[in-house]
């Protein structure tokens, strides 16, 4: 199962950009379609404010990599929590270093 580090923000239930986001390591099926963070099983939808959603709560997340500046919503500039064990890779990240998850492309 492919594993990224990613930005990934909760978008059901706040104004744009409000919700709250993560840094955190997220798994993905093999067809993309299907991710999993934090216990939670979402799902690749078209149409939603997010471009995922939870199976079980239908609430809806927006899943991207996480940008070196640091804007990674888009109208705030609220700070994601960084998941301790995303912490290293992250700051790495910051640093110059490859996003993990997508050392070959």
């Amino acid at each position: 199962m492919p594993r990224r580090l990613m930005f990934v923000q909760l978008k059901s239930g706040h104004d744009t950009d409000q919700g709250p986001s993560w840094i955190t390591w997220v798994d993905f099926n093999r067809t993309w379609k299907t991710a999993r963070f934090h216990g939670r099983e979402l799902r690749r939808f078209q149409g939603v404010r997010g471009n995922f959603a939870d199976l079980d709560t239908r609430e809806e997340f927006w899943l991207s990599g996480p940008k070196r500046d640091r804007t990674d919503a888009r109208y705030s500039a609220a700070r994601p929590t960084v998941d301790p064990d995303a912490a290293a890779a992250y700051a790495a990240y910051l640093a110059g270093g490859r996003l993990p998850g997508r050392e070959t492309g």
